[in-house]
């Protein structure tokens, strides 16, 4: 006789399943990495950077002179120099006494002395100091995502490595659930995760083997989350550590289950796409920022073109995409892949919401922040 894993007649609340997923979760260690390494990983505390340039340079290439020299020099009036002009190339620091950088065709050289064909205003082709970078300016601040103009200021400042929080996150793959393994482990390295992706096979003792959280900081399965005759997900994890619920009051996303190895929090995702989509947003992702130490993630409050219904009990998971300054609903508890991919933010109607009414002001949360 074959003994399935059975959902509690009760599903778990929402806010409940994420209390206490993220009941203990503290933010991983600092790491050094280099800057392509760093890039989307959130940001740690580092120190401020000094003024760049760090002295008066030349914008761009030119004669450097001083403007109070060059007052009434004219195409029509050529003012002799008494010397001969210092060119600089771009980026060259400024010689003593220079304030400005004169174009190379105001300058008439082909003679024995050299004329200016027009004046100019102190400052004019310099770039000052501390022009690119203010003195105390932060490369990238605290709990901010490293994006690649963060990584600019890095550079220029000539640094070779960025202080970062990448939590290190295993990846199971439960047969059969290729494509949403994909499309999880790069959402989590959008987010900054460092992703080793692991197979399992489908029975409790294969799933079981394959549950290890060495060297990882989150656990997160894919598929074998149902009642089918062969999903086992939540028995093995139950064999091998705390089953804390299985069972979600969440839609899409409902036979998600999470748990704890150790310290280890071990999130298990449904096999399908949509649902494993859903349960990403509404407890994975949560709990990978906490770990990360990253700030809220960015919302946008735009009123709703249409009322979203929603059962109450039940937290539902809503596609928007921003339509004339309003939120357009795409889909709604059930989120087909073409909606998935065509949404601009994702809004998560809390289980005691009957939904919300046209013209009413949302906070969703951006895909493409």
């Amino acid at each position: 006789m074959v003994t399935t894993q059975r959902l509690p007649v009760s599903l778990t609340p929402l806010d409940a399943a994420l209390t206490a997923v993220l009941r203990d979760a503290a933010p991983v260690a600092p790491v050094e990495l280099p800057l392509a390494d760093a890039l989307r990983c959130v940001a740690a505390e580092m120190p401020r950077l000094d003024a760049h340039p760090p002295h008066d340079v030349a914008a761009g290439d030119g004669w450097a002179m001083r403007a109070g020299d060059l007052v009434g020099a004219s195409s029509y009036a050529p003012l002799p120099l008494a010397g001969p002009p210092v060119w600089v190339e771009a980026g060259a620091a400024m010689p003593i006494g220079a304030d400005c950088v004169v174009d190379a065709d105001l300058v008439d050289s082909s003679g024995p002395i050299a004329q200016v064909l027009g004046e100019t205003v102190p400052g004019q082709g310099v770039r000052h100091a501390g022009g690119d970078i203010a003195q105390g300016c932060a490369v990238a601040e605290a709990g901010q995502p490293v994006r690649s103009r963060n990584l600019l200021l890095a550079r220029a400042a000539g640094w070779p490595t960025l202080r970062v929080r990448r939590p290190r996150l295993r990846l199971v793959n439960i047969p059969n659930g290729e494509v949403t393994t994909s499309l999880i482990a790069e959402a989590a390295r959008l987010a900054g995760a460092d992703v080793i992706c692991a197979e399992a096979g489908r029975d409790v003792s294969d799933v079981a083997r394959a549950l290890e959280v060495d060297g990882c900081d989150l656990l997160v399965t894919i598929g074998g989350t149902g009642v089918g005759r062969t999903d086992a997900t939540a028995s093995a994890l139950a064999s091998r550590g705390a089953l804390i619920t299985h069972g979600i009051a969440l839609q899409p996303g409902r036979t998600m289950a999470v748990g704890r190895m150790h310290a280890t929090p071990v999130i298990a995702l449904p096999g399908a796409p949509d649902q494993a989509f859903a349960a990403w947003w509404a407890v994975a992702l949560p709990l990978l920022d906490r770990l990360s130490e990253r700030q809220p993630r960015a919302t946008r409050s735009l009123p709703l073109s249409r009322k979203i219904a929603s059962t109450v009990g039940v937290a539902e998971v809503a596609l928007l995409a921003c339509r004339q300054e309003c939120w357009s609903a795409l889909a709604i508890g059930d989120l087909s892949l073409d909606a998935i991919a065509r949404a601009d933010a994702v809004l998560i109607v809390p289980g005691t919401s009957e939904g919300f009414a046209a013209g009413a002001v949302v906070d969703a949360y951006m895909l493409r922040d």
